[in-house]
C-alpha cells in the first residue's frame, strides 16, 4: 500500500493507562479505546502499516491488565493487517510487561516493515542507558531501505506546559548525538498526554497525545489537568517529508456541517 501511494501511515497512539478492573478516574476504559481506534480506522478506511504505541500501557500498579492489552494489540493488528509495536512509559513494569507480543526477551528492537525500519527503544526510568545507545550506534550504522523511525516514551524535549517542562528524556542529548546524520526521519514519543512538534537537529519530532486523557494548556502554573478527550495521531512519511494529525475520539458539538462540493466551492473562493 505504501509504495503504490507514495505514503507510510503510521497509526501513533500513546498512554493508554488500562487498568486490570474498573474505570480510571471513573471515566477511563483504556482496552475500548484500543478498540475504538480500530473501529475509526476501519470506518474511515486509514490503512496504516504500521501501529505505534509509544508507553504507559497500563496504569501503574495495575500488572495484571497487560494481558488484556495484549489480546487488544492482538486484536488491533488482526483487524487493520498491521503490526502492532509497543514501548514502555515510566507507568510500565518491565518484568509483568513481557507478556505483550514482541517483548518476550526484551524491550527494546528494531523491526523492518516494507522497507522502513522502526526501533523501539525502552526509556521506562526517563533516561536511555549506555547499553540501549550503543546498540543503537551499531544498528543505525547500516541505513534502512526507506529510513528510520524511532519510537521512545519519553521525549528529547520537554512540555511548553511549567509543570511537565522537566518531564522529557532525561540524557536527550545522548540520544541525539547518536541519531543525528543518521537515517532516522521522524521520532515518536509520548508521556506528555497532549501534542506537540519539534525539529531538534535536523529530526522531525512527534509526541502523540493521549488516548486516556488530554493534559490542558490552561491548568495553572503549579497543576495539571486531565480532560477526558482521547486522541491519537496519524504519522505518514513520503519521499517529500513527514506529516502528522491529531485525531480525536470524542466528537465535539458540531458547529455547521456542509456538502462536499460546497466545502470545495468556499476553499478556491467560487461563488
Amino acid at each position: 500500500m505504501s509504495r503504490a501511494t507514495g505514503r507510510f501511515t503510521i497509526l501513533h497512539l500513546s498512554d493508554v493507562h488500562a487498568t486490570e478492573s474498573g474505570l480510571l478516574y471513573g471515566a477511563v476504559d483504556g482496552i475500548a479505546r484500543l478498540e475504538r481506534v480500530g473501529d475509526y480506522a476501519r470506518a474511515t478506511g486509514i490503512t496504516p502499516e504500521v501501529v505505534v504505541i509509544t508507553g504507559d500501557l497500563v496504569e501503574r500498579g495495575n500488572p495484571g491488565a497487560y494481558a488484556a492489552v495484549a489480546d487488544a494489540c492482538r486484536r488491533l493488528g488482526t483487524r487493520l493487517g498491521a503490526p502492532v509495536l509497543t514501548v514502555l512509559g515510566n507507568h510500565d513494569d518491565p518484568v509483568a510487561a513481557r507478556a505483550l507480543p514482541g517483548h518476550e526477551s526484551g524491550h527494546v528492537s528494531a523491526e523492518r516493515v516494507d522497507g522502513v525500519r522502526v526501533i523501539r527503544l525502552d526509556s521506562h526510568r526517563g533516561e536511555l542507558d549506555a547499553a540501549q545507545l550503543e546498540w543503537l550506534t551499531d544498528e543505525l550504522a547500516i541505513p534502512a531501505e526507506r529510513g528510520t523511525v524511532v519510537a521512545l516514551h519519553h521525549a528529547p524535549i520537554g512540555s511548553p506546559l511549567p509543570t511537565l517542562r522537566s518531564q522529557g528524556l532525561s540524557n536527550a542529548d545522548a540520544l541525539l548525538a547518536v541519531l543525528e546524520g543518521s537515517d532516522v526521519r521522524a521520532i515518536l514519543a509520548g508521556h506528555f498526554h497532549h501534542g506537540l512538534s519539534a525539529q531538534l537537529r535536523g529530526i522531525p519530532v512527534f509526541v502523540g497525545p493521549s488516548l486516556a486523557y488530554h493534559q490542558v494548556m490552561d491548568a495553572g502554573p503549579d497543576a495539571v489537568a486531565g480532560h477526558d478527550s482521547p486522541m491519537f495521531s496519524l504519522v505518514q512519511l513520503s519521499d517529500d517529508g513527514v506529516v502528522a494529525s491529531t485525531v480525536a475520539l470524542h466528537a465535539p458539538r458540531p458547529l455547521f456541517t456542509r456538502t462536499l462540493t460546497h466545502a470545495r466551492q468556499e476553499a478556491t473562493h467560487v461563488p
